[in-house]
């Protein structure tokens, strides 16, 4: 396998730093020549320190002058959007590894799409925004897109060597979250605290609410939809507490074919980044030696709304799977900020889909204005309260 060169946009987040775990475990197999981050430049300057790229990129013009202040190495600090930009398609670098959270990854992956990257895929709101723009431009481009998160990675791995056509169900596991189990009722005083310790998996906090609510399950049907293009109908998901089942295929024979480790994101972010080989890593294995058991239950969509309103955004299509990320973003915010309750989540996601129109096969600046719009109407609805 040659040497990958690695552009990571947003490596200061929980895929990102794991990401650069996997690349410091293999110096042999992966060159990092780019890096970005939002506003932590304390920690991207010691990433800097230890992997030397090329470029290092904050977004936050504040954060970049800090960093160039102190900073006395040989790489180049960019800032803004437009650093963002070079980093994503900059000539030295062959694999972009978009794990920068929400609507931001957009604009740098379509970028990537068209310098002819590979795109090693962690940021799900890309696809779920504009799966219809970016599926059509990675064909045209001949760009493989890999996908990092660990639901989708195991329905890649799943379906290798397999045709598409005997393909019956997609089935997408999930953990349930901190809250499975509880009533509507009792979901009304949960606080961000108890939100943010989710029982298997270590994430970022935002994509943690997302995994209470289920809307970030739900952001991964409509993800799976676009990679696989597989019918809603046949896209299922199946609560699974212990996360050791990743996700599964059922073929027209009946057969379910699943994969399964311990819930370690190095494994998906590995395989993605070597594929089609795999190489040898010092991950935690499975011991069948010892008693084990996996549970399997339907999701509450009655109570957790996020996975329901996802699926009616998905079936639209459209601007409307935008709509419900955008909502959900300012929604998620304002709860980790401490200004709405957790149920208040899906009522601004709801009253988004219903306020704003459909436009169906929206182009990337009709996906900017319905983000922008329904931003500016959420953020209206939170004034109100």
């Amino acid at each position: 396998m040659a040497v990958k060169r690695l552009s990571i946009l947003g490596s200061t987040g929980s895929i990102g730093t794991q990401t650069l775990d996997v690349a410091r475990n293999h110096p042999e197999l992966f060159q990092v020549v780019a890096l970005s981050a939002n506003t932590s430049d304390e920690i991207l300057e010691r990433q800097m320190e230890e992997f030397h790229p090329a470029l290092a990129i904050l977004v936050d013009e504040k954060a970049a002058a800090r960093l160039r202040e102190r900073y006395r190495g040989k790489t180049e600090i960019l800032s803004g959007a437009d650093g963002l930009r070079v980093a994503a398609t900059f000539g030295e670098a062959d694999t972009v590894v978009t794990s920068m959270v929400g609507f931001a990854g957009l604009a740098p992956t379509l970028a990537a799409l068209e310098a002819g990257k590979t795109i090693a895929l962690a940021n799900k709101e890309t696809l779920v925004v504009a799966g219809e723009l970016v599926m059509a431009l990675a064909k045209k481009k001949g760009v493989p897109i890999l996908p990092v998160d660990s639901e989708h990675c195991a329905l890649f791995q799943c379906l290798q060597g397999e045709h598409r056509d005997t393909v019956e169900r997609l089935i997408l596991t999930a953990s349930g979250g901190p809250f499975r189990g509880k009533t509507t009722e009792e979901l009304r005083s949960v606080t961000v605290t108890d939100c943010l310790k989710h029982p298997t998996w270590s994430m970022g906090k935002k994509i943690t609410v997302d995994s209470a609510t289920l809307v970030n399950k739900g952001l991964e049907v409509i993800e799976a939809h676009w990679l696989y293009d597989v019918p809603y109908e046949k896209i299922e998901v199946a609560v699974h507490p212990q996360s050791i089942v990743h996700s599964m295929v059922e073929f027209r024979d009946g057969a379910v074919m699943a994969q399964l480790g311990l819930p370690d994101m190095r494994l998906p972010i590995q395989y993605a980044l070597t594929y089609p080989t795999r190489k040898a890593a010092d991950f935690g294995r499975m011991d069948f030696s010892t008693r084990m058991s996996l549970s399997f239950e339907p999701p509450d969509m009655n109570t957790f709304r996020g996975l329901a309103l996802a699926y009616e955004a998905g079936k639209a299509g459209g601007t409307m799977p935008c709509v419900l990320n955008a909502a959900n973003e300012e929604a998620v915010a304002a709860f980790l900020a401490g200004r709405i309750g957790f149920l208040d989540i899906y009522d601004c996601i709801e009253r988004a889909m219903e306020a704003q129109e459909n436009v169906l096969h929206p182009t990337f600046e009709m996906l900017c204005e319905a983000d922008a719009q329904t931003r500016s109407l959420v953020c209206g609805i939170l004034k109100m309260r």
